[in-house]
């Protein structure tokens, strides 16, 4: 009799779609896998019924049973098969690193995203914290070679142009929703399921290099979009996986300027949790590597994530030559090489970050000049943007020692995040607050924070 498995826990897909490409039947497979364990000097007596226990049930076989199951699909598909892989890795010990791993190899590459995104939504990050070394190994190995060659793949079915098409818009539609309602929507949620039920199983299709190398580029982009949003609703440890393993599929896209774009993303995310100066050589050497190859609009967002890390940092010299550079080339944009994912980062939105690294240096007649450029932004569709901006305007006005202009501001900040679902948005609201402080017993300072505390409460 076969040893009692495990646990239940629903039907296990990915198991069952190795199966079909595989094209094992339940029987034959069950036969391989005692063959397997049987010259490993073990006795196993496992049946059709228990594979379909396995797949319908998603029953995990005690070890080393998932280890040899996998062997077997290996042997079949001509290539490893982790336990991962078919979604039997409920142990913590083979949990940890999952979406950490950038490997060298594409091929190994595409896999190891596939499977992290296949069970991502299962997996709780119990850890909100930030850990920079997570960027170490993969921002070293991009930058040495950002581009792989390109990667055709035979397996399950054929990926076909309006599959692309569909992760794009899912793309389009998330950038957009993130930005209006923040990263706690329910509309990034929903691309998070199109990474786990639509990318990774084309992943793991049959397509061209040409159309690979699109697949990857449109999954990182997702990818990106997904850590973003994550990073935004505090959730650093999943944000950090999904960068990582957007960087990876830009790279094995031998997309370099997508590459740059994720790579800024991340900078950006290293930015804010506090480490300016690391996140200041990462946008700088995303600039670098990519300066040949990319769009001027990707490479001006590189020099902005730039200034604003030498801004966070105090670094007014170096803050203001890379803001000099990323307005030079906004200004030099050619249409026929604009990426269509880049398009919401215009003059306007670099003044909206030029007024916060104004407010980091102390320098608020630089933040109201920027500011007053900003004002462009449309407030319907960059909703999140435009309250952060006015909550950085608001401590630029305390800076310059004018309370009501700066509580006025304030409020307004508090109107236009009311319908944002974003944790980072909040933080700059807390923020502000404790610089009121010292004049926490005036009336309206008063009324002003008891009114924040109410709604970020609620929030």
């Amino acid at each position: 009799m076969a040893p009692t498995p495990r646990r239940s826990r629903g039907r296990n897909e990915d198991l069952a779609r190795l199966i079909q490409a595989a094209g094992a039947s339940n029987k034959s497979l069950a036969h391989q896998v005692n063959r397997i364990a049987r010259e490993a000097g073990r006795e196993s007596k496992y049946g059709h019924t228990s594979v379909a226990n396995w797949v319908n049930l998603g029953m995990i076989p005690r070890d080393p049973t998932p280890r040899d199951l996998a062997a077997a699909l290996g042997e079949r598909l001509g290539r490893k098969v982790t336990v991962e892989e078919i979604g039997m890795y409920d142990r913590p010990c083979a949990q940890g690193d999952m979406g950490l791993d950038f490997p060298r190899d594409p091929s190994d590459a595409i896999r190891v995203a596939a499977t992290y995104w296949r069970s991502v939504d299962r997996r709780k990050f119990l850890s909100n914290s930030f850990a920079v070394t997570a960027f170490t190994t993969p921002v070293t190995r991009w930058l040495t070679q950002p581009a792989d060659a390109a990667t055709a793949h035979h397996g399950g079915r054929r990926v076909g142009r309006g599959d692309l098409e569909e992760l794009w818009q899912a793309a389009d539609e998330a950038r957009l929703w993130d930005s209006k309602y923040g990263g706690g929507n329910w509309k990034t949620s929903s691309v998070t399921e199109c990474l786990r039920l639509r990318a990774a199983p084309l992943l793991s299709g049959t397509y061209t290099e040409s159309i690979g190398k699109e697949l990857f580029s449109a999954t990182a982009e997702l990818s990106r979009v997904v850590g973003w949003s994550a990073f935004d609703i505090g959730q650093h440890e999943a944000a950090q996986r999904h960068f990582i393993q957007a960087l990876r599929l830009a790279r094995a896209a031998a997309d370099v300027q997508a590459g740059c774009y994720v790579l800024t993303t991340m900078a950006l995310q290293t930015m804010l949790r506090g480490y300016p100066e690391q996140a200041a050589d990462m946008a700088e050497g995303a600039y670098a590597r990519a300066r040949h190859t990319a769009a001027p609009r990707v490479l001006a967002f590189a020099k902005l994530a730039e200034a604003r890390a030498h801004g966070r940092a105090g670094d007014t010299k170096a803050a203001g030559a890379a803001l000099a550079l990323s307005e030079n080339l906004l200004d030099s944009i050619q249409p026929e090489r604009d990426p269509d994912w880049l398009s919401y980062f215009t003059h306007a939105r670099l003044a909206a970050d030029a007024t916060e690294i104004h407010r980091d240096l102390a320098q608020p007649r630089a933040a109201f000049a920027w500011n007053a450029q900003a004002d462009a932004m449309p407030t319907d569709r960059f909703t999140r943007a435009v309250g952060i901006r006015l909550t950085v305007l608001a401590g630029s006005h305390l800076q310059d020692n004018n309370l009501d202009q700066s509580l006025t501001t304030a409020h307004r900040a508090l109107d236009v995040l009311r319908t944002v679902s974003s944790t980072r948005a909040r933080g700059y609201l807390r923020d502000f607050a404790t610089t009121l402080e010292p004049w926490k017993n005036d009336h309206t300072v008063s009324q002003y924070l008891e009114r924040s505390r109410v709604e970020l409460a609620a929030a």
